[in-house]
């Protein structure tokens, strides 16, 4: 690379005079026996969920705090974060004798918080969102001239991540060939791609973004930086709207190219880590692996090393029954089918024969009418093309077939609700919520909604994320759909409409 290349010339010199040391440790890199015989590939897995807060977020963030000037110190010091960046933050803090202020989402999960706060930090709950969290957090630097920390738009902490990149060339002097890395605000990804390509610029750094929280790669493809409306909150840790000033032009002209994947993928990922080291990672620390097998399984790649970097393991007891649900669906090891069978004695029967020794994974199935009927089945499957096989041999026999592996309506809430058909509800109106999680959270979204529509239909159900997901119906007359849709533009909820929704048709409607 040419001396012109400003960004990285003074980025690898504070990668290598970096003080993470002092409270973070070189990482391994493990082998992932199973994955790496089921890809074809070496795999290694880069541990940063074995650092002291189980997230690599601790090198960045005491590298900042170590430099300060003494004048910075003695304000004492302050971030906004939900997350694995407090932690860091709070046990740095602790580590160099200074007051720290971690504002947070009133959403944060308790167990969240309870760790920062057991490191000694202040917390200040505000708000829904870490956008609230990080508004009160600028009005208190204004007020008090706190020092603030930023997870990832700053040099030093951007060279705190580098350091990854330079514990892995120096582990792997072989034929490494790529590095996959998650990529949120882009200071992680920064770090490491402007170290790797100073060093060795054949190896390859690829970033991974679930589709929901594609900041970065938009960006990329935009030339400039985009801010997204909305964030996905399944992988939290990279739940950012825009990536940060100083972290693009960095991955604009040192990463190789960014993937992006579903939050099935994810789960598919946790699943493939847990198989080989037994460590649950969170959804955000797992992206590197599932943007690795989408890579992998795209190219064609064989008999390469690739190491993906396990980001963090700041996972919430109760998230994994929404893991466990879906990994495998997204490891596609499961098929969920809407199929139409005859309503007569045997029919069930003659259903089971067709798909013959195949493992049934879920079976759902209520009276609705005397001519046909709609099951919801899951059957395990080996890959996508197995799956496929399947509903052409479905077809073949005369039985109408819908997929709706795909359909998030599906997998979130009707599976959980099938036979649930009311002939007596008029003019239905299918709509999907999000709402911040929080203790009576629901009871204010059912507050908000009021009495002026009937409620035909409404599920929900806690998988243990910052924010609850609700299905509902209402009977709204054609007439008042105008003032209805205002109606839902004024709750405050992120909502989608799911009047044409296939497993909606086949099971509720």
């Amino acid at each position: 690379m040419s001396s012109s290349m400003s960004p990285l010339d003074p980025l690898l010199h504070d990668i290598l005079t970096s003080r993470v040391y002092d409270v973070a440790h070189e990482t391994p890199l493990d082998p992932a026996a199973r994955l790496s015989k089921r890809l074809g590939n070496t795999i290694l897995l880069k541990r940063e969920d074995e650092q002291p807060v189980f997230s690599f977020k601790i090198r960045g963030a005491y590298n900042k705090i170590a430099q300060l000037t003494e004048a910075e110190r003695t304000r004492g010091i302050i971030a906004a974060s939900a997350g694995n960046h407090a932690q860091g933050v709070a046990y740095s803090a602790r580590k160099l004798g200074l007051r720290a202020v971690i504002v947070m989402p009133q959403t944060t999960p308790q167990i969240k918080v309870d760790a920062v706060r057991d490191m000694g930090a202040e917390v200040v709950l505000v708000g829904d969102t870490y956008a609230d969290a990080q508004a009160h957090c600028d009005k208190l630097v204004a007020e008090t001239g706190m020092t603030f920390i930023h997870p990832f738009d700053d040099p030093l902490v951007i060279a705190g991540q580098g350091t990854i990149g330079d514990e892995i060339l120096r582990h792997r002097q072989g034929r490494l060939a790529a590095i996959f890395v998650p990529v949120g605000g882009g200071g992680l990804i920064a770090g490491i791609a402007g170290y790797v390509k100073a060093i060795r610029p054949e190896v390859k750094v690829i970033g991974v973004e679930p589709f929901e929280n594609d900041a970065m790669y938009r960006s990329v493809l935009a030339g400039q930086r985009v801010r997204l409306d909305h964030v996905g909150l399944f992988a939290d840790g990279v739940a950012v709207r825009e990536p940060g000033i100083l972290t693009f032009p960095i991955v604009q002209q040192s990463v190789d190219g960014i993937e992006r994947v579903t939050n099935d993928e994810i789960c598919a990922a946790i699943k493939d880590i847990f198989d080989d080291t037994r460590s649950v990672m969170e959804p955000a620390g797992a992206l590197g692996v599932a943007g690795l097998k989408t890579w992998v399984a795209r190219e064609g790649v064989r008999d390469q090393e690739l190491v993906a970097v396990l980001s963090g393991a700041n996972m919430n007891f109760d998230r994994l029954r929404f893991v466990a649900e879906r990994a495998d669906v997204g490891g596609a090891h499961e098929a969920l089918l809407a199929v139409t069978i005859p309503e007569r004695a045997g029919a069930f029967r003659e259903f089971c024969a067709t798909i013959g020794r195949r493992v049934v994974t879920e079976f759902n199935y209520r009276l609705s009418g005397r001519d046909r009927a709609h099951i919801f089945v899951g059957i395990a499957t080996e890959s996508r093309g197995d799956a496929i096989a399947i509903e052409s041999l479905l077809a073949s026999r005369g039985y109408e077939t819908v997929d709706l592996t795909d359909n998030e309506v599906a997998k979130l809430h009707v599976r959980h609700m099938v036979g649930g058909r009311a002939p007596e509800a008029r003019q239905e109106r299918l709509c999907r919520f999000e709402f911040p999680e929080r203790p009576g959270a629901l009871m204010q979204f059912l507050e908000k909604l009021g009495g002026r529509w009937n409620i035909s239909l409404f599920h929900y159900r806690n998988h243990g994320a910052d924010f609850g997901r609700v299905l509902a119906g209402f009977e709204v007359p054609d007439e008042q759909m105008s003032e209805f849709q205002q109606f839902l533009d004024g709750l405050g909820y992120d909502h989608v409409h799911e009047d044409d929704n296939a497993a909606y048709s086949f099971f509720l409607r």
